[in-house]
């Protein structure tokens, strides 16, 4: 039985904690912050409550297929709802356009919008049946340590059928011409932090995932998924330290033999670190056993940092469902001034959460709970200033678009920026998703889930395999487990 500290209690470290227990070693996971999940922390005020991070449940099987390897469901740890509609879209002119549920309902809207486009539709899903099967079966549990892992003829084959070499941008508009059928598929991408004409169709599975396997929500909030996999991973023995901040990897011929905290030393076998890797390198560990150089991370393509407000209003608002994207301006205005030109942007997209239309438990009576958040570059100048241009803006824009003043009834509010991401995530430039998944950020090319020079120090989350969005994180807990389970296994025989 091996001593393993993980840093960090996102759900990669969450995930990795819960791998390596299962393995039978004895772990303790650091965390800097007072509660538990990174940045899917919650935090309870006048009565709301409110998720501070992720807010969409998409990939439900993927959260079974975690469950399932503890011989759990996640009906164990909370009760999943799905949402109908899914989501909706707000354009400049007229009205909000609704996903459902349901399938044949999907096709209809798209019928009803662009003749032909429910059998477009239909060939779209078809084909992007293909890339789920071979990303999210296939591709994304490999540790990507080598092309070779990749070299067989069914992932290639697979690889080749989804468009790899096509962009999301080229392929959705190679089937859909109107503007708001283009913008619902173009849209998932934004998660994985580049803009779709930069992003390789593949992710189209995400459109996929969206669209069969639904939008689903756990009642109490997404907190709830964090505290289930928290008391699992409590059952299989997992000790927790929080307000317990790594400030130091210690290395002794080669391997990590120690970390220091906050709270003072503590021996261990294998480190993973889930907190973000350049942190990590940076901050944690010596140069001389570093992955890679500050001109590396300088040069990589990050995801977007976020402005959010979370927001609580004494009153119901019309037309608002629980997830609302605000699509009323230039999307490719917008994405240039995120990726290309980092500025401020001029009159940005954004997206409402408000959970309180499916949960009654996350606001006071009769009220509504509302998480604001608007794409913005990382590294941006982050000041009270911005923040507040920002926010009237955006309330002028949601009463617009609902027909409903509200801003004289906001009870509660609280900004959240780039600061706040570097000062409590130790985010890189203060980003919120990671690395962007572009083509030349993919697999291999992605920073390793392993350290080249210290032979018992793993990385998990999303600057590392396979990249940005809850599902991934899961995924790149387990992977860290993997590799740290062949290593020691490989001392084990070599003793």
């Amino acid at each position: 039985m091996a001593k393993v500290a993980v840093i960090g209690s996102g759900f990669s470290g969450l995930s990795a904690a819960c791998f390596a227990a299962k393995q039978g070693h004895e772990v303790t996971v650091f965390e800097k912050n007072s509660v538990i999940g990174g940045r899917s922390r919650f935090y309870e005020e006048q009565g709301f409550m409110f998720d501070m991070g992720p807010s969409w449940y998409w990939m439900p099987d993927v959260f079974e297929k975690f469950f399932k390897q503890f011989d759990k469901v996640p009906s164990d740890y909370y009760k999943l709802v799905q949402l109908d509609p899914g989501f909706q879209l707000f354009f400049s002119e007229a009205n909000a356009l609704q996903v459902p549920a349901k399938l044949e309902d999907i096709y209809q809207v798209f019928e009803s919008i662009e003749k032909g486009s429910a059998t477009k539709l239909k060939k779209f899903l078809a084909e992007g049946e293909l890339k789920y099967k071979v990303g999210m079966e296939q591709l994304v549990y490999k540790p990507a340590l080598s092309w070779m892992e990749f070299a067989n003829y069914n992932v290639i084959s697979g690889a080749l059928k989804s468009h790899i070499f096509k962009s999301v941008q080229t392929y959705v508009r190679s089937f859909f011409k109107d503007e708001r059928l283009i913008a619902l598929m173009e849209f998932p991408v934004l998660f994985l932090g580049a803009m779709p004409k930069q992003i390789p169709a593949l992710y189209s599975l995400m459109n996929y995932a969206a669209l069969t396997k639904g939008t689903w929500y756990p009642m109490l909030g997404m907190y709830q998924v964090v505290s289930g996999i928290e008391k699992m991973a409590t059952e299989l023995g997992v000790s927790f330290k929080t307000n317990c901040n790594v400030e130091k990897i210690n290395i002794t011929a080669g391997k990590a033999s120690s970390i220091t905290t906050s709270l003072g030393d503590f021996k261990t076998d294998v480190v993973i670190a889930s907190a973000d890797y350049n942190h990590v390198e940076q901050k944690l560990i010596d140069i001389e056993y570093r992955n890679y150089s500050e001109k590396y991370w300088e040069e990589k393509t990050f995801a977007p940092s976020c402005l959010i407000y979370y927001v609580g209003v004494n009153k119901k608002i019309n037309k608002l469902i629980h997830h609302n994207l605000f699509f009323d301006t230039d999307f490719d205005k917008h994405a240039k001034e995120i990726y290309e030109t980092p500025q401020w942007p001029e009159n940005p997209l954004f997206y409402v959460c408000c959970p309180s239309k499916t949960d009654a438990t996350v606001a006071p009576a009769g009220m509504e709970n509302l998480f604001i958040l608007v794409p913005i570059a990382p590294g941006l100048k982050d000041t009270p200033e911005m923040r507040e241009h920002y926010f009237a803006a955006i309330i002028n824009r949601i009463e617009q678009k609902c027909n409903d003043a509200f801003l004289a009834n906001i009870i509660y509010k609280k900004t959240y920026c780039v600061n706040d991401f570097a000062s409590d995530y130790n985010a890189y430039k203060g980003n919120a998703y990671g690395l962007a998944n572009t083509l030349k950020q993919t697999a291999v090319l992605k920073p390793s889930v392993k350290n080249k020079k210290v032979k018992n120090l793993f990385y998990a989350g999303q600057l590392t395999v396979p990249g940005p969005g809850v599902p991934p994180a899961l995924i790149s807990g387990e992977i860290a487990a993997t590799q740290m389970s062949n290593y020691l296994k490989s001392i084990k025989n070599a003793n």
